[in-house]
């Protein structure tokens, strides 16, 4: 190791966010944006809607107007409506059947266990209800940690396996092709179990 290796390696190197990465970040804080407000001027009336870990960017209640909006977040000093882990069931906390919408953006990538995340999606969503969600996939590893999958639209369906309709929609590079930026996926819950 050189003397100028051993003066600088406890200093954090500074380093810069790439033009690309911002560029990245941009597109999919629009295109959440845009995919939640489709959303609502869709399927917006009113029934319960639960939005997870809305806290950091606008979430549902700035666009569904009719639905009740209830939140849920990990985070217990958040303000969230339900403190849970989605990866766990939380029939305790929250009745199986219960919302008419989960809104869950910018989520699978963080949790541990996604699999159990979307089973717990599929439970507490009522027969016939829909998920609206969203998760990166060309994008730098981002907080709140940890930042653990990207899902290509292969393995979107694998997670939602049990949904009757999933309607996946890629944010497409045109630069590289077969490397969407993003995903957004809109799932219905059988009306009746399988």
């Amino acid at each position: 190791m050189s003397t100028a290796q051993t003066a600088n390696k406890d200093v954090p190197e500074k380093r810069e966010i790439s033009a690309t990465d911002l560029s990245h970040y941009q597109l999919i804080r629009d295109n959440v944006s845009n995919f939640i407000r489709s959303c609502a001027e869709r399927y917006d009336r009113p029934g319960k809607l639960l939005d997870i870990a809305p806290q950091v960017h606008a979430g549902a209640r700035a666009h569904f107007k009719k639905a009740s909006v209830e939140t849920l977040d990990i985070d217990p000093t958040s303000d969230a409506t339900y403190i849970a882990d989605l990866c766990a069931n939380n029939s305790g906390v929250i009745a199986s059947d219960h919302f008419e919408f989960v809104v869950a953006t910018e989520v699978l990538e963080h949790v541990l266990q996604p699999f159990d995340a979307a089973n717990e999606l599929f439970r507490i969503l009522k027969p016939g209800g829909l998920l609206f969600m969203s998760t990166p996939f060309d994008f730098r590893i981002h907080g709140p940690l940890p930042d653990c999958w990207r899902f290509t639209e292969h393995g979107l369906r694998a997670l939602l396996k049990k949904f009757e309709a999933v309607d996946i929609t890629p944010l497409e590079n045109p630069e590289r092709w077969l490397m969407p930026t993003h995903y957004t996926v809109v799932a219905k819950k059988p009306t009746t179990p399988a």
